[in-house]
C-alpha cells in the first residue's frame, strides 16, 4: 500500500462536535463548535477536511439572547435549501440555550446570505438539534434539560412543519438511566443523529459528560415503517455501541455524524476524543473511522484506532 493511501487521527485538531454532511454536488461539509461564531468548511475529500475552503458563515450580535456559547452546528439541505441549526445562549445558564435556525438558498452553501429564521420553540431549554426526514414528514430531535432533579439532559422527538417551526407534543426518547450514562458527575444523553439502513433507523446518542473519558455513543433502534413519535417504537441497546479504547489511547468518543466515502461504497463514523483521561475539552479532536454491518443488520462501529494507527483513505478519495 502507497504511503499515501493511508491517514493517521485526528484529521482536525481542536474540533469538537464534528459534523460532515455530504452534498449531491460532491463536496463534504463540516462544521464544529467555534464558539463564538460559525465556521463552514466545504472539502473534496474526508481526510483533507482541515485544508477545506474555510468561511465564517455567522458571527452573532454581541449582547443578544443567542449571542454566546455557539455549539454543535449542522448543516442539513432540506426542500432544496440549505439550513444549519445550531445551539446558543446569553452567555447565561443552560435555562437560556435554545437551537437557532439559519437558511441559504444558493447552491454553494459558501456563497449568499444566511438567513435568520429564529430559534426553535422547544418546550424546555436544550441543544444539539438535528432533524431526520422520513415519508414526507420532517422530525427535530434534541437534548432538553427538562426539569428532572436525577439527570441533566434526555433526547426529544417533535415534528416540524417547515425547517424553523416546531408542532405538537414533544416525546422522550431516551433518558440517562443506566450506569455508563452517568460518568463525569452528571447523567446526559445528548447530541442524537440518525442513521437509515436495512429497513431500520438507527438513533446514535452521546452520553455521560463530554469532559468524562467514558463519554461514549449509545443506540436506540426503529423499524422504519413504525411511528418516530411514539417511545414505544425504538429499543434502547443497553450497553455503549462506541466507547473509549484505554489500548489505543483514544477516550471520551462521542457526539458523532455519519457519512460516505467519495464513491458512496463505504460507511465512516466523523467523532470527536480527548487524547487522556482528564484531558482539556479543548483537545477534542475530531477524528474519522469507516465502519460496518453486523449479521442482524445494526452498525459495527468497532473501536477507536489510535494516533499512529495507518488507516485506509476512503473509496475514491
Amino acid at each position: 500500500m502507497a504511503q499515501d493511501d493511508t491517514f493517521t487521527n485526528p484529521i482536525v485538531a481542536s474540533a469538537a462536535d464534528p459534523w460532515v454532511y455530504k452534498h449531491t454536488d460532491g463536496y463534504y461539509y463540516f462544521m464544529c463548535t467555534r464558539g463564538s461564531r460559525l465556521e463552514l468548511t466545504r472539502s473534496t475529500n474526508l481526510t483533507g477536511l482541515a485544508e477545506g475552503r474555510k468561511q465564517t458563515i455567522w458571527t452573532p450580535e454581541p449582547c443578544g439572547p443567542y449571542s454566546s456559547n455557539l455549539w454543535a452546528p449542522e448543516i442539513h439541505y432540506l426542500n432544496n435549501k440549505w439550513y444549519i441549526y445550531y445551539t446558543a445562549n446569553d452567555g447565561g445558564g443552560d435555562e437560556s440555550r435554545r437551537i437557532c435556525v439559519l437558511e441559504n438558498d444558493r447552491a454553494n452553501p459558501l456563497d449568499g446570505e444566511w438567513t435568520w429564521k429564529g430559534a426553535l420553540q422547544t418546550p424546555v431549554p436544550g441543544l444539539d438539534g438535528t432533524v431526520l426526514h422520513m415519508k414526507d414528514q420532517l422530525y427535530f430531535l434534541y437534548a432538553g434539560y427538562g426539569h428532572y432533579p436525577d439527570y441533566g439532559s434526555a433526547v426529544y422527538i417533535m415534528r416540524m412543519t417547515n425547517p424553523w417551526t416546531l408542532t405538537g407534543e414533544q416525546t422522550l426518547l431516551t433518558a440517562p438511566t443506566l450506569e455508563w450514562e452517568k460518568q463525569g458527575g452528571m447523567a446526559i444523553n445528548e447530541g442524537p443523529v440518525t442513521l437509515r439502513r436495512n429497513g431500520r433507523v438507527f438513533l446514535i446518542y452521546s452520553a455521560s459528560t463530554t469532559w468524562s473519558e467514558d463519554y461514549a455513543l449509545g443506540m436506540l433502534t426503529m423499524d422504519e415503517a413504525a411511528d418516530p413519535m411514539l417511545a414505544e417504537s425504538w429499543t434502547k441497546t443497553m450497553e455503549p455501541v462506541f466507547r473509549k479504547s484505554v489500548e489505543n489511547g483514544v477516550y471520551a468518543t462521542g457526539h458523532n455524524s455519519f457519512t460516505k466515502s467519495p464513491d458512496d461504497q463505504e460507511d465512516w463514523i466523523v467523532f470527536h476524543a480527548l487524547p487522556a483521561p482528564g484531558a482539556d475539552t479543548k483537545h477534542r479532536a475530531t477524528r474519522i473511522q469507516k465502519f460496518g454491518w453486523n449479521p442482524d443488520g445494526t452498525p459495527d462501529f468497532g473501536i477507536p484506532y489510535g494516533d499512529t494507527h495507518a488507516l485506509k483513505v476512503p473509496s475514491g478519495e
